[in-house]
C-alpha cells in the first residue's frame, strides 16, 4: 500500500503532472525544467524529489547537469501502469499542448544560457 499512496500523492499535484508529460518526450535538465515551468529551482527540486521518491522518474547526472527521465523497464508495475494512465489522461489537455509547445523552443536553447538567465532572476 506505501507504494500506492506515494504514487498518488506524486500524482495530486498539477505541476507533478506537467512534469510527468513535459518527460514524456524524453530526457531533461533541471534548468529546462525550471524555464517551462517558471517556477524557483527550489520548488522544482522539490516536485521532482516527490516523483523520484514514488518510482515515476529517475535521474542521472552528468557533470555539472542532472537530468530526468520517465522510469521505463526496471521500474514497478506500478509505477509503470501509472506513468501510462497519467500520460494517457494528460493528452489533448490544453495547458500540457502549451507546455509542449513551449518546450520545443526551450530544449533548443543551450543548457549554459538557460542557467545564466535563471540566475539573474
Amino acid at each position: 500500500m506505501d507504494e500506492t499512496l506515494l504514487i498518488t500523492k506524486a500524482l495530486s499535484d498539477r505541476t507533478r503532472l506537467r512534469i510527468i508529460a513535459a518527460l514524456s518526450g524524453g530526457e531533461l535538465c533541471v534548468c529546462q525544467v525550471v524555464e517551462l515551468l517558471k517556477l524557483a529551482p527550489s520548488t522544482v527540486s522539490k516536485h521532482l524529489h516527490i516523483l523520484s521518491g514514488s518510482g515515476l522518474i529517475r535521474s542521472r547526472k552528468d557533470t555539472r547537469w542532472v537530468y530526468y527521465r520517465l522510469s521505463g523497464k526496471g521500474s514497478s508495475k506500478k509505477a509503470q501502469d501509472a506513468l501510462k494512465w497519467a500520460r494517457a489522461a494528460l493528452s489533448g489537455d490544453k495547458s500540457i499542448i502549451e507546455d509542449s509547445k513551449a518546450l520545443k523552443k526551450i530544449t533548443r536553447v543551450s543548457k549554459e544560457a538557460l542557467c545564466r538567465a535563471q540566475i539573474k532572476r
